[in-house]
């Protein structure tokens, strides 16, 4: 499992490498344009029921830590789907408990 910190929070938000390594690639190339949008995710079964949803921008501090050493290969078409889901008002949506390729 990868971990998002976000905002300099020490609080862990855990996500499986190869979803994490998805919108970190999504999230880098929005930011570096200076550009704003949230990532919202249903949290697991064996979880607090619920979803969350974070804002993501320029000036708020990320940090992405993977579990594995290599980084996964990436899915072009998945990164466009994310990418284009990051540009509508719904933002990217995560369903973390999918075992395929999560929806946006």
């Amino acid at each position: 499992m990868g971990i998002l910190y976000y905002a300099g929070s020490e609080m862990a938000i855990a996500f499986p490498d190869r979803v994490l390594a998805h919108v970190k690639v999504v999230t880098t190339a929005k930011l570096r344009r200076g550009e704003s949008f949230t990532v919202s995710w249903t949290h697991p079964l064996d979880d607090t029921m619920g979803r969350s949803t974070l804002w993501m921008h320029p000036t708020i501090p990320l940090r992405f830590v993977f579990d594995e050493r290599e980084p996964p290969e990436l899915d072009r078409s998945w990164l466009e789907s994310l990418s284009a889901s990051a540009n509508l008002a719904g933002g990217i949506s995560i369903d973390v408990d999918d075992t395929d390729e999560p929806t946006t």
